[in-house]
């Protein structure tokens, strides 16, 4: 990419910045998270390698916070679900059961990066953000319909 392939992502940057930073405010209750995304969206775009050919900047930079969003949301799923002593492995635990969770946590990503772009939103807003189906059809702007079986899901 040539420094003025770069300027143009920077500015596109800085063009979206109000897009982009309520896109991630959605999608986070807590503000230091989406300070955060931002934070490692405009890092990365400075660390560009300049051989980088970009036909979109604005949805290339849609789509590293995107990456970068769900970055947080695993880390902070996996402060949920392991103390620090097992994050650090101090040996409290043991390594078999750090192991496990790593390999089902590899399964889970693999499967929410399988799902359509709209379900893997309810679904980490759901599972990871803790909002109610109330709550995400109320941000997204989807009514809430019954299934075929009679279950409520968001449409």
């Amino acid at each position: 990419m040539s420094p003025s392939k770069k300027k143009t992502i920077l500015q596109a940057l800085t063009g979206s910045y109000g897009d982009l930073a309520r896109h991630v405010v959605r999608r986070f209750r807590d503000r230091a998270d989406a300070d955060d995304v931002i934070q490692d969206t405009y890092l990365q775009v400075r660390n560009i390698p300049p051989d980088v050919p970009i036909e979109n900047p604005q949805a290339y930079l849609f789509r590293m916070v995107n990456v970068a969003i769900d970055h947080v949301r695993r880390r902070n799923a996996q402060d949920r679900h392991l103390s620090p002593a097992e994050v650090v492995g101090s040996g409290a635990v043991p390594v078999d059961r750090v192991i496990d969770y790593h390999q089902l946590l590899a399964a889970l990503d693999r499967v929410i990066a399988d799902l359509p772009s709209r379900q893997r939103e309810v679904f980490l807003m759901h599972k990871f953000d803790g909002l109610s189906h109330s709550e995400i059809a109320a941000k997204l702007g989807i009514t809430r319909e019954r299934s075929p079986l009679g279950q409520r899901r968001l449409s």
